[in-house]
């Protein structure tokens, strides 16, 4: 068996042995570059005996002996690349290869290239690729050996006749029922065949315990627990896709938190009754057709009258940008966007993920770029490719006509040609937007299913940029208006005469418009929001929107009447982020408490391992605090209650009851390889937050926030630092900014080329002061000349570095590492931090590496009142480092090791010191041994469990190391 781009850079014994079971497999493998590539070979000993193998970069050659007959012959594993410079790569390769045997040789694999037209059902045309593989298999007197019926290669074998775009369809429809066969015959029976599975372990167990299991039998129970392991991670995956937790990764035996999450999300989500055009509909039948009913008149309005926008100068690509988006795709291009994207999404109505497309990319490739190409030069493609799902949620319990939704006309009219796009570019947009089909998801089932006529829809990942273009035109009208007097905006000054003027901030759909309060701007700004309804289909939703009064304001309803929304007053919120709360308020940070005490609540830790809580807990920092801790500084109470959310979630405690918290919170907060967890003390990832708008500030030209913090506070160093502030006038954000300005500027280094004369002969320096120097003062002048002499200036722009970066650029990860004081102390973090081992056998170690492990001189200490006596021996005090390490029944599995390994070694004293001994011990040996001692020491997590009868078969299988 030869399984090409395994995308596995290191392979292991665990991973051949999940696909096949037997004592007899025996395999090489190529290991992948990065994620991708990669080769494996399996065969079975008893029929082939391996007598040398030859490792490429993209081949994968073994010499076998036939154990019936003693012929000798080659097979060579090739996984292609996809440039013509690697290709050539490869055929030398493969030349090399020829030159090495003379036995008969067999190549197969995927050369990422087709020999023939008759390969693929498209029948494309002979390319010089192609040529150039025909000339290699005639080179080597290679002979191509067609495969026939549904397993040659490609997306079925059948001929499908019809455009790219049609037949890359009718296979996913071919390819989707015969999932659904395997669905409801093989994976569909999780619970079935989990059980049953689980019932010939018990078997075998209970067999083994009466008598020595036979060599077959030891072989079939093996199998049975390979069974039953593979079945437990296939209902763990199906649980995580379905909880939608997709933080959290496999593996780690967290199937009941993943089923109580998506039960919580199945009943969150069920909506009973809903309210249509104010009327509540409560049958489940008069529901679906209601909210059917209300999104196809929506999405299928037409607009009797639209807008004329041809006087209208909107700024404008260059034609060169414009040429440059209409080039061909090309596959690495294709194939790097399908890769980052986020392969847990939900799928649409075909039914396929993005990660099946992502596993699937090498059978499916070459249908994938011919529709791509197709597209390319016709700008269609089969409508059926782009059904989508409307979710429908108790959060959406009204419908109101006409809202949100950005027309299809401003997709046909002359916007998008007057900023310079070209005709080709534009007909893409178009042909995406007007095919769009719409299925409404309620309550997890489908309902309607009818196209679209009304342009974008909410998740295309077109609509960000599309809508953004189209804001364009109300960028326009509002800047018009300012110019004619008819709305004021704001003017930030620094008490000079420089001042930056500021009429409307836009961030996607969320937009601040700045005038006066008075009815005659208002009422402008009334009518230029209905011409742009008018221009684009865009209406603003009132029902969202607020006039907010900035000091005292009369008569603001009449204001908001005129406006047709609400009143809003200061404190609010913009873009999730407080507006016109004071700094130091602890309030603002109310809703970010609350959030993450629900994402950690302690329910959560009865079912997740505490390696999955500790990846909770730095996703919860990740994705709530560090939002609005990245402008705002966080008062320290609140950040000593986030950091008791999250002790208490790792721990124990709350309403739980008091749990022992075993390492310092100072500790657990240190970087791994120094003996922590990789968390973050809060306070510490604050300060490097803020500290890149220092960074920013010396490094950005002219961005808006940058004229606005110069105007207001002026600035100094040819504009690199923004002036400290102080008194009431910096009381605000920018001043709890400005407090880290000094450890930046300590660490930051400049490069200048403004101060040296291009035209004196080689160069010189040409420096200009602003003043005449004070006699005191001629000496240090002195000194800088100096200094300055025989130093020239790089020609390059001037530039700011940073210079605790590897890149030269500001990084929050190592502002936090210089600003963290946490001592650092010699760990085996390598020893303990293995990537194949499940992070809760990892958490273990690392307990019992600091010695922090509930044994029963542990627990003496805190006052339980129990003998200390090891309950396994009997011979010794219990102690982590004894039932780990020393104790003789322990010692019965290290024996089995190092008899494995054939290791002698004498144990230190502590696990500490074991795990760095082995790191020394195994430094010329592969990664894979740090992984069996991690594992064999703590993947087994009581004493009960230590004290099992050991056995090699019982643990690993005899013939697991080589």
């Amino acid at each position: 068996m030869c399984i090409q781009e395994t995308k596995i850079q290191e392979m292991s014994e665990g991973i051949v042995r999940s696909l096949s079971t037997g004592r007899f497999l025996d395999w090489r493998a190529l290991n992948a570059e990065g994620a991708a590539g990669g080769i494996l070979i399996c065969w079975d000993k008893r029929v082939l005996d391996i007598l040398e193998w030859e490792e490429g970069h993209f081949t994968l050659s073994c010499r076998f002996k036939i154990m019936e007959n003693g012929a000798t012959w080659v097979f060579t594993g090739v996984y292609g690349p996809f440039t013509k410079m690697e290709r050539e790569g490869m055929w030398e390769e493969l030349g090399a290869l020829r030159g090495l045997w003379d036995d008969p040789w067999c190549l197969g694999g995927d050369f990422n290239i087709t020999l023939s037209q008759q390969e693929r059902s498209s029948h494309r045309r002979i390319t010089s690729a192609m040529r150039r593989f025909a000339e290699t298999v005639d080179e080597l007197e290679l002979v191509d050996m067609p495969l026939q019926g549904e397993n040659s290669p490609g997306m079925g074998g059948s001929t499908i006749r019809g455009s790219a775009s049609y037949r890359l369809a009718t296979k996913m429809k071919e390819i989707k029922k015969r999932l659904k066969v395997w669905n409801k015959e093989v994976f569909g029976r999780l619970e079935t065949n989990k059980a049953t599975a689980l019932e010939q372990v018990v078997f075998w167990d209970q067999v083994e315990s009466d008598r020595i299991l036979t060599v077959e039998e030891a072989e079939l129970k093996k199998a049975a627990k390979e069974s039953f392991k593979k079945w437990v991670l296939l209902e763990e995956a199906h649980w995580r896709q379905h909880s939608r937790e997709i933080w959290l990764r496999e593996g780690d035996r967290n199937t009941g938190f993943f089923h109580r999450m998506a039960s919580a999300h199945r009943r969150n989500n069920a909506m009973g009754s809903i309210k249509v055009n104010g009327e509540w509909l409560v049958e489940e039948q008069e529901v679906k057709e209601g909210i059917v009913n209300s999104f196809q008149q929506l999405l299928t309005e037409d607009m009797a009258w639209q807008a004329d926008i041809g006087n209208i100068q909107v700024g404008c690509i260059s034609q060169q940008d414009a040429e440059c988006i209409e080039v061909p795709f090309v596959e690495n291009e294709i194939h790097s966007a399908l890769m980052e994207m986020n392969g847990d999404k939900a799928p649409g109505p075909d039914g396929f993920s993005v990660a099946f497309w992502q596993n699937a990319w090498a059978f499916a490739k070459e249908e994938i770029m011919e529709m791509f190409k197709e597209f390319h030069e016709h700008s269609t493609f089969v409508r059926s490719l782009n059904n989508t799902f409307l979710v429908v949620s108790s959060a959406q319990n009204a419908f109101v006509m006409g809202r949100q939704i950005l027309d299809a006309s401003l997709i046909a009219n002359e916007v998008l040609q007057k900023m310079g796009f070209g005709n080709k570019w534009v007909g893409w947009m178009w042909s995406c937007v007007s095919s769009a089909k719409f299925s409404i998801l309620v309550n997890g089932v489908s309902a309607g299913f009818f196209p679209s006529s009304r342009g974008l829809r909410q998740g295309d990942p077109l609509s960000p940029y599309l809508f953004v273009m189209g804001m364009e035109i109300l960028d326009v009208l509002i800047r018009r208006a300012v110019e004619g007097g008819y709305l004021s905006g704001c003017n930030i000054r620094d008490g000079s005469s420089t001042s930056v003027h500021i009429s409307h901030l836009f961030f996607a759909d969320d937009t601040i418009v700045f005038c006066e309060a008075n009815k005659d701007q208002v009422s402008h700004l009334s009518w230029i929001l209905f011409w742009f309804e008018a221009a684009s289909g865009l209406r603003m939703n009132l029902a969202k929107s607020e006039i907010i009064p900035v000091g005292e304001v009369e008569e603001i309803q009449e204001l908001a009447a005129e406006l047709g929304c609400r009143v809003g007053s200061l404190p609010a919120h913009y873009l999730g982020l407080p507006l016109g709360v004071p700094n130091r308020a602890s309030s603002m940070w109310d809703g970010v408490e609350e959030r993450v005490r629900q994402r950690l609540a302690l329910w959560k830790r009865q079912y997740i391992s505490k390696g999955g809580r500790i990846t909770l807990i730095k996703s919860a920092l990740a994705s709530m605090p560090i939002y609005q801790m990245s402008i705002f500084r966080m008062p320290k109470s609140v950040a000593r209650r986030v950091e008791k959310i999250q002790r208490d979630f790792l721990w124990g405690g709350g309403n739980l009851g008091g749990k022992i918290h075993l390492v310092k919170w100072d500790v657990v907060c240190t970087e791994k390889r120094n003996g922590g967890l990789g968390l973050r003390r809060i306070a510490t990832l604050n300060r490097a937050l803020l500290g890149k708008w220092i960074w920013r500030f010396a490094c950005e030209r002219d961005n808006l926030w940058k004229q606005v913090i110069s105007t207001k506070y002026g600035q100094e160093d040819y504009g690199w630092r923004a002036k400290k502030v102080s008194g009431a006038a910096g009381v605000g954000v920018w001043k709890e900014i400005m407090k880290e300005s000094d450890w930046c500027w300590e660490n930051l280094d400049a490069s200048i080329e403004e101060m040296w004369d291009h035209h004196s002969g080689q160069g010189d320096w040409n420096l200009i002061f602003e003043r005449d120097f004070n006699d005191w003062e001629l000496d240090m002048v002195g000194d800088l000349l100096r200094t300055l002499r025989g130093h020239r200036p790089s020609m390059e722009d001037d530039s700011i570095k940073w210079r605790q970066g590897r890149n030269v650029s500001f990084r929050v990860k190592e502002a936090y590492r210089l600003l963290d004081k946490s001592n650092a102390s010699l760990f085996p973090a390598r020893g303990i931090w293995v990537d194949r081992v499940p992070t809760k056998v990892s958490f273990f170690a690392w307990e019992a590496t600091w010695g922090k492990v509930l044994t029963l001189d542990k627990l003496q200490i805190r006052g339980v009142q129990l003998p200390n006596c090891c309950f396994l021996c009997g011979c010794a005090e219990e102690n982590v480092n004894h039932i780990l390490l020393h104790c003789i029944v322990a010692r019965a599995l290290w024996d089995i090791i190092f008899g494995l390994l054939d290791i002698k070694w004498v144990f230190p004293e502590t696990v500490k010191e074991a795990l760095t001994s082995w790191r020394a011990l195994c430094w010329e040996e592969k990664e894979t041994d740090m992984e069996i001692h991690s594992v064999v020491i703590f993947g087994r997590f009581g004493r009960r469990e230590i004290g099992e009868r050991l056995s090699p078969y019982r643990l690993f299988g005899v013939d697991s190391f080589h």
